[in-house]
């Protein structure tokens, strides 16, 4: 079965980078066909896809948030990450990495912007 989890700070300052992680077993992030991605879910607020990259290694982004938008991925641990760059209190949320395919998703993970 697979399984996701997202590491990464609680709390982030604003101007800075958040950096997301998301361990992934029970299945590989290169098996072809698969797709792995970033949501995101802002305190009242409805979900909001942010970026996926595929088995292949290409990545597609929200074009809203494409240019502080880093999707990368170490294919030796199984993970995938997230970069959001110049973050604002408006970036607050929780964040989830998921693969939509099957509904594997992980617990998700508060990241709070504030100074």
């Amino acid at each position: 079965q697979v399984q996701l989890q997202e590491s990464g700070p609680g709390l982030v300052k604003p101007s800075q980078t958040l950096s997301l992680t998301c361990t992934v077993s029970g299945g590989s992030i290169t098996t072809n066909g698969y797709y792995w991605t970033w949501i995101r879910q802002p305190p009242g607020k409805g979900l909001e896809w942010m970026g996926t990259i595929a088995y292949s290694g290409s990545t597609y982004h929200n074009p809203s948030l494409k240019s502080r938008t880093s999707i990368s991925r170490d294919t030796s641990k199984n993970q995938f990450t997230l970069q959001l760059s110049s973050v604002t209190p408006e970036d607050t949320a929780v964040y989830y990495c998921a693969r939509l395919s099957g509904g594997y998703w992980g617990q998700g993970t508060q990241v709070t912007v504030s100074s």
